[in-house]
């Protein structure tokens, strides 16, 4: 006799087909924290820069000016290692997911289409990113003890040669959110508590408003076993 649906042998079966194909969604939450990160840190900027600067746009505090950018970069840099680390597979899902009349029509066809050049702004960052490691590499390798001496400086080249990524990721990073949470909402309608949270994250970006998300709503209880028929 075939094994029925509740059996262990079969929910081993479907478990995988179930879960693997939208796994890449449990990594949303976490790219729209790091996208409205970016927001912050360039707004942040924003809002005092011109306080170094004349009339015409020239900076009359220079050392004020950079220590401001230096900032800004290395906050930016920060999310964009989140998009290194957890971007790409989000973006494979999505893509995975997507279909051909999602790109011209539909609540996630202008994102679909935002997300056109961020392949390349994923592996330029990627690269930074792996000459940085070589350098540390090379600073422990070849000269001891200079880390602490060199790893600074190394440090804020890298986040201001980044800012340009995260910038671009400051608008792509949105899109790969949006797009994300609909195509996986659409897979399973039943939405997680996660990509609640995404579209939260995303929408305090946008307002301007901090604070701390709101609790996630509980998970509905497991159904229990049927109730036996009374016998008549």
């Amino acid at each position: 006799m075939s094994p029925s649906p509740s059996s262990p042998t079969s929910a081993e079966n479907r478990q995988p087909a179930a879960t693997d194909h939208l796994a890449w969604r449990r990594h949303v939450p976490a790219l729209a924290s790091a996208a409205a990160g970016i927001k912050r840190a360039s707004d942040a900027w924003d809002a005092v820069s011109d306080s170094f600067c004349d009339h015409d746009g020239w900076p009359v505090d220079e050392q004020g000016y950079e220590d401001g950018k230096v900032k800004r970069d290395a906050e930016a840099w920060k999310h964009v290692e989140v998009f290194l680390a957890q971007g790409p597979e989000v973006l494979a899902g999505v893509r995975a997911a997507a279909r051909g009349a999602d790109y011209v029509k539909g609540p996630a066809s202008e994102d679909l289409r935002r997300l056109r050049g961020i392949d390349t702004t994923l592996e330029r960052a990627g690269q930074l990113q792996r000459e940085w490691d070589q350098i540390m590499a090379l600073m422990d390798a070849s000269l001891p003890g200079s880390r602490k001496l060199y790893e600074s400086e190394a440090e804020e080249n890298r986040n201001s040669d980044g800012w340009h990524y995260a910038d671009e990721l400051a608008f792509q990073g949105p899109a790969l959110v949006r797009a994300a949470d609909y195509l996986a909402g659409r897979a399973d309608p039943e939405q997680s508590s996660r990509t609640v949270q995404a579209r939260v994250a995303l929408a305090r970006s946008a307002s301007g408003r901090r604070g701390p998300l709101p609790a996630s709503p509980p998970a509905p209880p497991a159904p229990g076993p049927p109730v036996p028929g009374r016998s008549r």
